[in-house]
């Protein structure tokens, strides 16, 4: 994978914390190591607030291989003027870490989406699990809950001092989550490799989806990623997330989008290639 270059790093980058969620490690790999460079909030809707304001870039997490899309990304790209300058992609591996064996252990704490994606192993063990606000959190409630364990990254375990009992206890060994950096400005690349868009329907009517979709198949644009998510304004009423492959021709399929109904284009993009 290629590494990311220096000058398109930018000089402060917000992201979930506390220190050692998989977010934080991002940031860490993107090159960014002084404490002014790196800020930490608890909650992906407090860093697109902090984007939106122009207090700097943002590292979220957009989708995982295991669990799916991350609905708060989402939402928080539906709701603020913001835009996907960059994505990137981290390998995920999830470690079972415990200040007692195995067998003592009564209770586990893990994210919801952690949970999610280490649900085969958390069925074996057979041992409740309380839900935190991040993979950070789940360190810090095991360490002062008694027969608690925490299913956390390596950079957690290494952070807060957590032996780790069991390694790699995720589903899938191809784990993967695609993370995105934000801004509250587009960037300008003349051969970007994706583009991203929200479509709002503006009304329903029969043969709407398959309107939006042909203007992409028409001109041989492949999508490579499409989801519905509840528009918020009352049952039933949904608005799209769309990714596809960029070609000469995008631009004026989203423009043909536009007559159609309501289009937010959310931008246009390479990978960003970080250290393994």
């Amino acid at each position: 994978m290629k590494h990311v270059a220096a000058k398109h790093a930018p000089a402060r980058l917000i992201t979930l914390g506390p220190e050692g969620t998989f977010s934080h490690e991002m940031a860490l790999k993107m090159g960014l190591t002084k404490p002014e460079e790196i800020v930490l909030l608890p909650t992906i809707h407090g860093i697109v607030a902090a984007v939106a304001r122009g207090e700097g870039d943002g590292i979220v997490p957009m989708e995982n291989s295991e669990a799916g899309s991350v609905g708060e990304t989402l939402d928080g790209l539906a709701r603020h003027p913001l835009f996907i300058t960059g994505e990137m992609y981290m390998p995920i591996h999830h470690n079972l870490a415990s200040l007692v064996p195995l067998e003592k252990i009564r209770v586990i704490y893990a994210h919801p989406q952690t949970h999610e994606q280490c649900s085969d192993a958390i069925e074996r063990w057979g041992v409740p699990v309380i839900h935190t606000s991040s993979n950070s959190s789940s360190a810090l409630e095991a360490k002062k809950t008694p027969n608690a364990g925490a299913l956390i990254p390596v950079i957690a375990a290494e952070i807060y001092h957590m032996p780790i009992l069991v390694r790699n206890t995720e589903n899938n060994a191809a784990n993967t989550t695609r993370f995105v950096r934000i801004s509250h400005a587009p960037v300008h690349d003349k051969m970007p490799e994706k583009c991203s868009i929200l479509i709002d329907p503006d009304r329903d009517r029969s043969g709407l989806l398959h309107d939006l979709l042909e203007a992409f198949a028409r001109r041989n644009i492949n999508l490579t990623r499409i989801e519905s998510r509840p528009s918020k304004r009352k049952i039933g009423e949904y608005v799209f997330f769309l990714d596809t492959s960029w070609s000469e021709k995008t631009a004026d399929a989203i423009a043909e989008l536009k007559t159609i109904t309501g289009v937010k284009e959310l931008g246009c993009y390479r990978e960003i290639g970080v250290p393994e």
